[in-house]
């Protein structure tokens, strides 16, 4: 059978053809599987997400989300499929099989410069994309919406599916999980931009750099939300890193959004291509220093 593409309609992916194989993420909002297509034998993330609202504003969002995840950008995790059956929104995605930086990250601990450089090249690309084609913010950057695979690619992954869920009134109230990544502005709950993701990919960084989230643990969501608002921003010590990751590093972590750069001035930042000339191989620092990954095909 011909390859199904993204959101082909001719080749209506349907739920029914799916196999799933192994539950491989599981989220706040729901789960995501590894599926196969029966009659392609293609791979295919599937993520349901679960949510206790009324079923007309449900059926609302499987058509928004239609609509906001058809991207067509290799720096972002490719939708096939949008799927509405018994009041579950299921999605079926691009696998990558690397998984997340975030798993990434338990495996290697901490990501040398150089590495960090090419991998922020592509997530810089990404987020151009949304931010200036697209004209639509993450809201949810963080090390496990950042995924790779063993082509040494890097995606921005979960976009329009934080945002719509984050809009529905069942969400609003609930600041759990992810908070900690959130840009000043948006943890108090002030008007943000595409500018509140700069802070986020600042933070990301640091965090790959270090070997550390960049602030200490909190006891609850109000002293994290005063230390983010408050103290100082974080920054990369001058005595372990180049001037030019810490000054990459200064020019996303901003309290004031206004003094953020944008993705495309970050993209000409010298940190990212002061390691050109060793010809970085992520495919294979993926493949060799992440946990040997049973789902590497």
């Amino acid at each position: 059978a011909p390859r199904i593409k993204p959101l082909d309609n001719n080749h209506q992916l349907s739920i029914d053809d799916l196999d799933s194989i192994k539950v491989i993420g599981k989220g706040n909002s729901g789960t995501v599987q590894l599926v196969r297509h029966k009659w392609t034998g293609q791979f295919f993330a599937l993520k349901v997400i679960q949510l206790n609202i009324q079923e007309s504003i449900r059926k609302q969002m499987a058509q928004e989300l239609k609509i906001s995840l058809f991207t067509q950008c290799q720096y972002v995790v490719t939708c096939y499929q949008c799927f509405y059956v018994n009041g579950v929104i299921s999605i079926a995605l691009e696998y990558m099989d690397g998984g997340s930086l975030a798993d990434f990250l338990k495996a290697v601990r901490t990501v040398p410069e150089a590495y960090l450089a090419a991998i922020c090249k592509q997530v810089l690309k990404g987020l151009m994309y949304l931010h200036h084609e697209k004209r639509v913010i993450h809201r949810d950057l963080k090390p496990s919406n950042i995924l790779i695979n063993h082509r040494g690619e890097v995606k921005i992954s979960d976009f329009g599916v934080s945002a719509i869920i984050s809009s529905s009134s069942a969400q609003r109230d609930t600041f759990t999980g992810t908070f900690n990544y959130m840009a000043p502005e948006r943890i108090s709950g002030q008007k943000h931009g595409h500018l509140s993701d700069i802070w986020s990919l600042g933070l990301v960084m640091l965090e790959c750099a270090t070997g550390n989230f960049p602030y200490p643990p909190r006891e609850s969501f109000y002293e994290l939300l005063e230390a983010v608002v408050d103290q100082p921003s974080p920054s990369a010590p001058s005595d372990q890193f180049s001037p030019e990751f810490c000054s990459f590093i200064s020019a996303c972590i901003q309290k004031n959004a206004a003094d953020r750069s944008s993705a495309q001035t970050l993209s000409a930042h010298p940190f990212l291509s002061m390691y050109d000339d060793l010809n970085i191989d992520l495919s294979d620092y993926f493949t060799t220093a992440g946990s040997p990954l049973a789902t590497f095909k």
